[in-house]
């Protein structure tokens, strides 16, 4: 089969106005190298695309995703760690300040949990092993609810993104960045129908509607 004609044309376009438009910035980066400030830990969901949801322009954020935006505690065995190593390659590397595990609605991945979440596992076998890293999530969330909701998807969303931020710390290389004070890590939840995007509280742990300015935002 041939290469998808569709993404031909929307190179084309990139070129036309994308690319022209950064094109300094491009041949900065290329010479210079990146150095973002911010990693994203984000869905693979095609409906959540966190440069365009933080408006960011090439070089400004070192984004990876997977599915359910999960963050797996740290594990020094010889496994394949593909979440790690983007972790490890952000703090230690390139030397973010931020690490934003952002999780979103009607998330995939956090439905099969809830969905077969007595189940050994999902058919496929690696989206089953995947997402029973929700399970501490979802013990904790019965143990201590810290939402008083009625949407147990929206909860189990809240609570993935809550894991995945205590797992962060489990790395010693994290650790030791956070007690530094050189790197902060925070949670957000991003609704794919009404663009709202919410910030976890890191002391309630609470997830609140951001407040923006948004004729600011507009002439931006």
């Amino acid at each position: 089969m041939n290469f998808p004609s569709d993404l031909i044309a929307g190179y084309g376009r990139y070129l036309q106005k994308g690319f022209v438009r950064y094109k300094e910035t491009h041949e900065h980066l290329a010479i210079y190298g990146q150095k973002p400030q911010v990693m994203v830990i984000s869905c693979c969901d095609s409906r959540v695309t966190p440069e365009g949801i933080f408006h960011a322009g090439p070089g400004e954020l070192f984004v990876f995703r997977n599915v359910a935006n999960l963050v797996p505690p740290c594990e020094e065995d010889s496994g394949l760690h593909g979440t790690s190593a983007a972790i490890e390659y952000a703090v230690r590397a390139l030397k973010v300040k931020h690490i934003v595990v952002m999780g979103h609605a009607k998330c995939g991945g956090v439905q099969a949990f809830r969905e077969n979440a007595n189940a050994p596992t999902l058919k496929g076998d690696f989206i089953g092993r995947w997402i029973k890293l929700l399970e501490p999530a979802a013990i904790a969330m019965a143990c201590m609810p810290v939402d008083k909701l009625d949407d147990p998807q929206l909860a189990m969303e809240y609570a993935g993104v809550r894991q995945s931020l205590k797992n962060l710390e489990t790395f010693p290389f994290v650790k030791e960045e956070l007690e530094a004070g050189s790197l902060s890590i925070h949670g957000a939840w991003f609704d794919i129908g009404s663009g709202e995007l919410r910030v976890m509280d890191p002391e309630t742990q609470v997830f609140h509607t951001t407040e923006t300015d948004v004729g600011a935002a507009e002439e931006a």
